[in-house]
């Protein structure tokens, strides 16, 4: 069986936490890995939202709490419990209907003991979401339901917008924030190098990462030159969700993970990358 290789190609991840780790996988895989963290978690130093959902979800005022992520969910447990007992919070959460976007927010909960009424199904986007909700109306209609959606940074306009259309009454809570890097020398060393064709592969596994190389890229007044070299690369993303930023900012991935798993994604772009970087080249896209 062959081994998946970059066969040497140029891999920048804009990892932050699993930075270290991330280098080895590409250059197990044959890969030479950059390495450009591109966001930080930042607790929000005010949890008044969070506290204000606490308050109310103990009150009895929230229909339905949607969960998008693992480590929101556990965050949000954790700002809650300073001021209640944990198993309060969970009877509480057992009598509202409890939505989890994915597998981790699903394993938090689960960690919890707290009952899930809806588990979205694969890929996991607020698409499914909504549709999960609708699917469901029989047994709570959204036109005047309550709902807290538990966010993880940015908030996803598109799920409020929908919700608020179909007659809910919608509470963010936003539990923690993203912000660029304290130090933001490798992210413009990242643009600088995409510029320069110096990068053959681009690895998004987050939204967010897309939102900041961008960010970083008109600040230097590179947008347009870094667009260009993103063109000339294979660029892959992790799933629905950071395809949908991609397109956003006017990039269409060359492939996305089959299952949104860092070490997938790693795999599939080994196997693949030679290939695309070769169409692109036949079509008249030098390196």
């Amino acid at each position: 069986m062959v081994t998946p290789s970059f066969q040497g190609l140029r891999v920048l991840a804009l990892e932050s936490r699993r930075a270290t780790e991330v280098a080895a996988l590409i250059s197990t895989y044959g890969g030479e890995p950059l390495v450009a963290p591109a966001l930080r978690e930042v607790p929000l130093k005010s949890n008044t939202d969070a506290l204000d959902f606490s308050a109310a979800l103990m009150r009895g005022e929230v229909d339905i709490v949607i969960f998008l992520t693992g480590v929101g969910t556990r965050a949000l447990v954790r700002v809650i419990e300073g001021t209640y007992p944990r198993d309060t919070v969970i009877a509480a959460l057992a009598r509202t209907k409890v939505v989890a976007r994915g597998p981790k927010p699903l394993a938090a909960l689960r960690e919890l003991a707290v009952p899930v009424w809806i588990a979205v199904p694969e890929p996991n986007t607020w698409r499914e979401l909504l549709a999960a909700l609708d699917a469901k109306t029989e047994d709570r209609p959204l036109g005047g339901a309550r709902i807290a959606v538990q966010e993880y940074g940015i908030s996803n306009t598109e799920l409020l917008e929908a919700l608020r259309a179909r007659g809910a009454r919608v509470t963010r809570v936003p539990v923690y924030l993203w912000a660029l890097p304290e130090d933001v020398e490798p992210l413009k060393s990242a643009v600088t190098a995409i510029c320069r064709n110096e990068i053959d592969v681009v690895m998004f596994t987050t939204s967010v990462q897309v939102v900041h190389l961008y960010q970083i890229a008109r600040e230097m007044r590179l947008e347009d030159h870094m667009q260009a070299g993103l063109a000339r690369s294979v660029v892959a993303s992790i799933g629905p969700t950071t395809s949908e930023e991609l397109r956003r900012h006017g990039l269409a991935p060359d492939l996305e993970a089959s299952r949104g798993k860092f070490g997938i994604l790693v795999r599939e772009a080994a196997e693949r990358s030679a290939g695309l970087l070769r169409t692109k080249r036949s079509r008249g896209v030098s390196r």
